[in-house]
């Protein structure tokens, strides 16, 4: 009995070995991102968004509202998988808000041979349902 609590306490005491179901499926969605991302494919990279006129983007040219609005603006800045270059996560920070509510800040990276731009992002995941979808994006 000693042994199992002060192994309770280990994992109680790293959060990276008592991950939630929730943070292991936030963390999918985005894994499948990058892996859509670097297959060239914006469709289903916005899989992960909320597929709905309330989503919230906000990047380098302000706001914009919708995810098919979101999806076109992707469209016109990257046109075809070599525009797109290769796509990498880094997240620094996940915590929930409430039970349908997670914060996410990580660092995005793009592989171009000649360039290797970078910046962060803030992200506001929401449950509908079984599902998590980012129903707000700041990427700078």
């Amino acid at each position: 009995m000693k042994k199992l609590i002060i192994l309770l306490f280990y994992i109680l005491s790293f959060p990276s070995l008592s991950q939630s179901a929730d943070e292991l499926a936030i963390r999918e969605v985005l894994a499948q991102q990058e892996e859509c991302w670097n297959a060239g494919d914006l469709e289903c990279f916005m899989e992960g968004y909320w597929k709905s006129d309330q989503l919230v983007f906000i990047g380098s040219k302000g706001l914009t509202y919708g995810w098919q609005k979101t999806l076109d603006n992707y469209k016109k800045s990257y046109p075809d998988k070599s525009a797109m270059g290769k796509l990498t996560f880094d997240l620094l920070i996940m915590e929930p808000l409430s039970e349908d509510f997670w914060s996410v800040i990580g660092k995005w990276n793009l592989k171009w041979k000649d360039d290797n731009p970078n910046g962060h992002f803030s992200l506001i995941f929401r449950r509908l349902g079984d599902e998590w979808v980012i129903v707000s994006d700041h990427s700078s």
